[in-house]
């Protein structure tokens, strides 16, 4: 089931629902609605199945927000569910602040909708109160006297809701409603990625859920609403599978089981060992084995004496940070696979912001022009269509900050670039803010393909 949206907000809402009900997906299509026909009406136009039709039920929402009594609230119930069921539509009834609801009210609220045909019914915790046992006590309770489908609706002010919907569904609860990276209202809801594995992994359960696409939808998600989960997240964190401790990575080498509870690509992401001042030599020598860089081990050990002083210093030690290390104390070839041979930017007041941009790709030269939001988003579109056409190159993570001040400040540009469920980090370092973002992006897209200049693995390292 999907809740594409609230048909009523706007016009813009209303299109995008009635756009999503277009493309026929394999999913029940839901408009959320008020205790208003005309909300209904509008979920109708946009060609919704079912409507999410929430009241409130709290005694304080009913006095302050509604400013009504409970009599009025049952009868703006009765009306609306009978509207809804008379045009064909599914209910799925949900008692807003339910967890703040007076039980024999909430329990009469839900017989009532139910007697005129609520198909499901959700209790919504909405400002997060629940704890996990009075979660389970709430929804056994419901189970008890309510016959159709049950809903949990959990919000995270508490950081609880995952560990909430999770008691309510083991409970008795049917359904849960979940959200992509947790987004919502304040502190958001229960995530997606997050339910779903646990159920998978800590009770064993099968669900009808593509799991090894959570990674790819999260990023997708949180590109389209510039809200990016933080590195620390759980499931689809940039860090939830990144490993730079000496003793983990030296373990996890052995035996991924030590340190992970669940394999990365089940949510469709790669294992990544990074390298810092807690780093250790094994750790960063299978980093650099990643990308096709094999040193001996007196060259190890420079390199990772490097790694330790710039991590010592307080400086995060990038993919093409390790790499540029490695080929200057390996003395390896500089030569990478693709390289800048021109950049032009056009922008302006009422200019559409354009870039051209020649690439070299393992010498033969290869042009590109892209408009964007900016001449940093022009530029970065242009090179990414180029190497889109051979290969599936995606921009995760983009951040950016000055090193020096004043008006000619240096800035330092970070990307994160994911390829068939890899992740690489580069930084690029300019006064130009332009040429250090395609700078950064450039020594990323050259770590996901190397260069033919590295030296290849010998047979005595093969043994290593």
């Amino acid at each position: 089931m999907i809740e594409a949206g609230f048909a009523a907000s706007s016009e813009g809402e209303f299109e995008a629902v009635k756009l999503i009900a277009k493309e026929k997906l394999h999913a029940e299509l839901c408009s959320f609605t008020r205790g208003l026909k005309s909300d209904i009406d509008v979920a109708l136009k946009a060609d919704t199945q079912s409507i999410h039709l929430v009241i409130p039920t709290s005694d304080l929402h009913i006095e302050h927000k509604l400013r009504k009594s409970r009599e009025q609230v049952l009868a703006m119930t009765e009306e609306t569910v009978q509207y809804a069921k008379d045009h064909g539509l599914i209910v799925e009834l949900s008692a807003e602040d339910g967890t703040r609801t007076e039980m024999e009210f909430l329990k009469d609220f839900f017989r009532l909708g139910i007697s005129l045909g609520s198909d499901r019914i959700c209790l919504c915790d909405t400002v997060g109160i629940l704890t996990p046992e009075k979660s389970t006590e709430i929804f056994s309770m419901l189970r008890e006297v309510i016959k159709v489908p049950i809903s949990v609706h959990c919000h995270d002010d508490f950081g609880m809701a995952v560990a909430n919907s999770i008691a309510a569904l083991r409970a008795g609860a049917d359904q849960v409603h979940v959200t992509v990276n947790g987004m919502g209202e304040r502190a958001g809801n229960a995530a997606l990625e997050e339910v779903a594995i646990a159920l998978i992994g800590l009770y064993g359960m099968k669900i009808k859920i593509h799991t090894q696409k959570l990674y790819d939808v999260s990023r997708r998600v949180a590109k389209i609403t510039r809200l990016y989960p933080s590195p620390n997240k759980a499931i689809v964190g940039e860090n939830a599978f990144m490993h730079e401790s000496g003793i983990h990575t030296q373990a996890i080498l052995a035996d991924p089981r030590t340190y992970e509870a669940i394999s990365p690509e089940l949510v469709g992401v790669t294992r990544r060992l990074t390298v810092g001042k807690h780093a250790g030599s094994k750790g960063t020598k299978a980093s650099l084995n990643q990308v096709g860089i094999f040193p001996t081990e007196d060259e190890l050990k420079r390199i990772f004496a490097e790694v330790k002083r710039m991590g010592d210093k307080g400086k995060r030690v990038l993919d093409s940070d390790l790499a540029a290390i490695a080929e200057n104390v390996m003395k390896l070839p500089k030569e990478k696979a693709i390289k800048l041979s021109e950049l032009t930017v056009i922008t302006g007041n009422k200019v559409t912001p354009t870039a051209s941009v020649r690439l070299k790709i393992n010498g033969d030269e290869v042009i590109e022009a892209a408009t964007g939001v900016g001449p940093v988003d022009a530029a970065m579109q242009a090179i990414r269509k180029i190497i889109s056409a051979a290969e599936p190159i995606r921009l995760v993570d983009y951040s950016v900050e000055a090193i020096t001040g004043g008006s000619d400040a240096v800035v330092d540009v970070s990307v994160t670039l994911s390829r068939e469920g890899r992740i690489v980090t580069s930084r690029g370092i300019h006064e130009d803010i332009v040429m250090a973002s395609v700078e950064a992006m450039l020594n990323g897209v050259n770590m996901l393909i190397p260069s033919k200049g590295i030296r290849p693995k010998t047979s005595s390292e093969n043994g290593s």
